[in-house]
């Protein structure tokens, strides 16, 4: 089986990634084997932004503005060097012969719906705070590497990214930020962030690796 379902692999360098490089379009989508992608979403300059990283599914070339009332833009950028498996359609005819492969393909982007509904349920607590130290957490149970001192969460996020995540304005973030380092709940490190202590008990699951 290995062998039969063998993809191509699309490489990203770091940075801004247009959409017409996307290839793939007539197959099941990318599915990402190492790096870290940021898809931003916004609505008359107010942007929300989704991160994708290995093993999610994405689709980049879907293209639903035709059927939006809104007016939509969508962007993607690497923040690092990125792989990417190419589910074409070669791949998608292969996947008959093998209902389990198909099933796993399937849980991947039943997978990326619900980590979007747990970022909708974050978004929705009324203090931004309790909203960074629970998406903290929640990148911590996809991402998140369990060390001595606490969990390392290997991701090089700006302020400004993390605004977008949480729904808030980017001073608010710094300011939140800083009142989480002071109780020792976060802590910036120049390769990622460290969560020194448990997740919130406000969390719907336990988000500890």
């Amino acid at each position: 089986m290995a062998n039969a379902c063998t993809v191509r692999e699309m490489r990203l360098p770091a940075g801004p990634w247009p959409i017409h490089d996307a290839t793939g379009g007539d197959g099941i989508g990318l599915l990402i084997v190492q790096g870290m992608l940021i898809r931003r979403a916004g609505i008359e300059g107010r942007f929300g932004a989704e991160l994708v990283g290995r093993g999610d599914l994405i689709r980049p070339w879907q293209d639903e503005s035709g059927t939006l009332t809104l007016p939509l833009l969508t962007t993607w950028m690497a923040t690092e060097p990125t792989r990417l498996a190419v589910l074409d359609q070669r791949f998608a005819v292969l996947l008959g012969r093998y209902p389990a492969l198909a099933g796993e393909v399937l849980g991947r982007a039943i997978r990326r719906a619900r980590h979007l509904a747990v970022n909708m349920a974050i978004v929705h607590q009324a203090r931004v705070d309790v909203r960074l130290q629970m998406m903290f957490w929640h990148l911590a149970s996809r991402f998140g590497r369990v060390r001595g001192d606490g969990v390392f969460v290997p991701l090089r996020l700006t302020h400004s990214v993390l605004a977008e995540l949480v729904a808030a304005r980017r001073p608010t973030v710094t300011s939140a930020l800083s009142a989480l380092a002071r109780a020792d709940q976060i802590r910036a490190l120049e390769d990622g962030w460290l969560l020194p202590g448990d997740p919130p008990g406000e969390l719907p699951y336990s988000a500890r690796p």
